[in-house]
């Protein structure tokens, strides 16, 4: 965990695709990036950004998203999460991330993930 330290960065880039589209969630609305699909991304990048850094048994988990979905992308469009680590506490890692899609900004998120022990943690979820 000595390698987690504030201001890593890490970026994904996706096309969207209809199984990402709005409608697939939410009945009769538009056939576009869906703001689930979207945090989705942001959580996977977080995740991403840490777990090259983490111990072999270890992972994380998210536990808070704050984001806004301020601009449509349509189908077929490709979108970039930019996510910044801001703060290592213990095991709470706090991250910024802004999602970009091929036009304009599309979201600015704030992300809470915190370190587990894999093995711990799915003993006590699946019993």
């Amino acid at each position: 965990m000595n390698s987690l330290k504030p201001r890593l960065k890490h970026e994904s880039t996706m096309k969207v695709t209809q199984d990402m589209a709005a409608s697939r969630f939410v009945k009769d609305t538009p056939e576009v990036f869906a703001t689930a699909a979207m945090v989705a991304l942001i959580d996977q990048t977080c995740k991403d950004l840490v777990q090259p850094r983490l111990e072999e048994n270890q992972t994380t988990v998210g536990v808070h998203i704050d984001a806004s979905h301020i601009a449509p992308t349509p189908i077929g469009m490709k979108v970039t999460a930019k996510a910044e680590l801001q703060e290592v506490e213990g095991k709470r890692l706090e991250f910024s991330v802004e999602v970009l899609d091929e036009v304009e900004k599309i979201s600015d998120a704030k992300h809470t993930r915190v370190i587990i022990d894999s093995a711990k943690f799915e003993s006590k979820t699946f019993k």
